[in-house]
């Protein structure tokens, strides 16, 4: 069993303490007994859900907010070098750790099961950490999102199981050396840190070798980048190579998704018998999530069937297909599709489920990198709703590039077929949806940025 609290991490301090991941591993060591502080650039949910746990939050970043006897200062890749914490931590020569080395630190001891992949990793990851609950093996997790269910996007459990989101978009996953590693799909993205496929699959490769000797990659058998990765791994002689997915090859094979409303019925072949569950979030996505979680469940050892079922009680992340209410006749659904793989196959989950109801979408292009590589393709997967609004490019932590703005998708979404209204105050963007919505109409705001607000909104102005 892990100790704990890792060496060095007894009194931490996270610049940025109220990221998703940030958040994860400060209300791990809280639980665990470490003496947490941390700073973030605004009040939140998250900043008092710390509190509650006994850390310190401060609000802002200021050198005088780092304690003179902090045992390290956690950072992310998004914490710039000239944040005044940092360099406060150099004056007083306080170890700067980062994020992806805290998590490392944490599984230690314990059988990990770290899951991968361009997207999809939050809900894999979410459905095990639900179903090893449910199943009583009390796991920690550290999850990109809080769950509908326990509402938190961490946990630290007695029992000897972590499962980890493995974040691939600055490398960090490398840290890791899991008893199982997922990887979901790979597919070119965080263009930033990554210049080419190869890149993309020696990253991943680097990832898959630092599995345990005797361990388990369960990977997808019918996404192209996971099937190259697979030929690539193959020789790894300590590896057990799982593939999950629709094709006849697949070692556990998805047999039958069966679309009910904002659920599925999941059938999969495993070792020669079918199985069948229930993954309480629309789309087939969602169900190959399930499988590989499944998968992964199976690879430690656990009961396929007690498994399945626990599978079954999985509700739903917050910004994942999460339904924020209904007003006139109209539901509103948050999606945090991004990438154009992501919004594809949640508008066609979402149209599924529309039958013959109208899809209206807001979107909200998430960093300009990204909209340079992928607005053409993000443009064409939104024809795949009624009627779309797109907001303006929400940089996060990039700066504007010239000449990259949010008309690279909308000329794309037209020269698809969409039919297409720019939106560039976001603060009207209720008003122009209720001039659209009718009744039966389902509204998704879709976006990894601030489009997520929207929702309250938009239900605030259909009710009025």
């Amino acid at each position: 069993m892990a100790s704990a609290i890792p060496t060095a991490m007894e009194r931490p301090h996270f610049i940025g303490i109220g990221g998703a991941g940030m958040s994860g591993i400060a209300k791990i060591l809280a639980q665990r007994g470490a003496e947490v502080a941390g700073s973030d650039a605004k009040e939140s949910a998250t900043a008092e859900a710390l509190r509650a746990l006994g850390a310190t939050v401060h609000i802002g970043h200021a050198a005088e907010h780092l304690a003179d006897d902090a045992t390290c200062v956690v950072v992310s890749s998004a914490i710039r070098a000239d944040n005044p914490e940092l360099a406060r931590a150099a004056e007083l020569s306080v170890p700067v750790v980062h994020r992806s080395d805290a998590l490392a630190s944490l599984m230690g001891g314990l059988r990990a099961i770290a899951v991968a992949g361009t997207h999809g990793k939050t809900t894999t990851t979410s459905m095990l950490a639900v179903a090893l609950t449910e199943l009583g093996l009390d796991p920690s997790y550290a999850i990109g999102g809080d769950l509908e269910g326990p509402g938190t996007n961490a946990r630290h459990g007695e029992g000897d199981i972590f499962v980890a989101e493995a974040d691939e978009s600055d490398r960090s996953f490398q840290k890791y050396d899991p008893e199982v590693a997922i990887v979901l799909n790979v597919e070119l993205d965080h263009h930033a840190n990554y210049a080419s496929m190869d890149e993309i699959y020696d990253s991943f490769e680097t990832f898959v070798g630092k599995v345990r000797p005797g361990g388990t990659l369960v990977i997808a058998a019918d996404q192209p980048g996971a099937v190259e990765l697979t030929q690539r791994v193959r020789d790894l002689s300590s590896l057990k190579v799982v593939t999950y997915g629709e094709s006849e090859t697949a070692d556990v094979r998805v047999h039958k998704v069966t679309p009910r409303g904002l659920t599925s019925e999941v059938t999969v072949l495993l070792n020669g018998k079918f199985l069948t569950f229930t993954v309480s979030v629309p789309g087939r996505h969602y169900a190959h999530n399930a499988v590989a979680a499944l998968a992964a469940g199976v690879a430690l050892g656990i009961p396929a069937h007690n498994l399945a079922s626990a599978l079954g009680k999985y509700t739903g992340v917050k910004r994942r297909l999460q339904l924020k209410g209904e007003a006139k006749g109209v539901q509103v659904i948050d999606s945090y599709a991004h990438h154009p793989t992501e919004m594809t196959a949640d508008l066609e989950a979402m149209r599924g489920a529309a039958a013959d109801s109208r899809l209206l979408v807001v979107f909200q292009p998430h960093l300009f990198s990204r909209t340079q590589e992928l607005g053409k393709e993000m443009g064409e997967a939104l024809a795949l709703a009624d009627l779309s609004v797109v907001l303006d490019i929400y940089p996060a932590r990039e700066d504007p590039v010239p000449g990259v703005t949010s008309a690279l998708i909308i000329d794309a979404a037209k020269a698809a077929g969409a039919t297409v209204t720019a939106v560039h105050d976001k603060s009207t963007v209720p008003d122009v949806v209720a001039g659209m919505a009718a009744p039966g109409d389902l509204v998704l705001t879709m976006g990894a940025g601030d489009v997520t607000d929207l929702g309250p909104a938009i239900l605030a102005r259909l009710s009025n």
